[in-house]
C-alpha cells in the first residue's frame, strides 16, 4: 500500500474535511483518506496513486495544494 501526504492551504472546518475527503476518495486506487486540520495535511493511502490526479481533486475541492510531503 502507498501513501502520499500532501500540505494544504486553506482548510479550518469538519466541512473542508469533507470536502476534501469527497474529492480524493473518488480518484482511482484511493482506499483511505486522513485529513489532520491541526497540521493542514492531507495524507492519502492506497495502490496506484496519481499524485497529479490526487493533486488536482484537492484543488477541485476548492484548497490549494502547498507540497508534497512524503511520497
Amino acid at each position: 500500500m502507498a501513501q502520499k501526504q500532501y500540505d494544504v492551504t486553506g482548510m479550518s472546518c469538519e466541512h473542508c474535511v469533507a470536502s476534501v475527503t469527497e474529492e480524493v476518495s473518488e480518484v482511482p486506487g484511493v482506499s483511505e483518506v486522513v485529513v489532520d486540520l491541526a497540521a493542514n495535511t492531507v495524507t492519502v493511502h492506497g495502490t496506484d496513486l496519481d499524485d497529479e490526479r490526487l493533486r488536482a481533486a484537492i484543488v477541485e475541492a476548492g484548497y490549494v495544494v502547498a507540497d508534497s510531503v512524503a511520497a
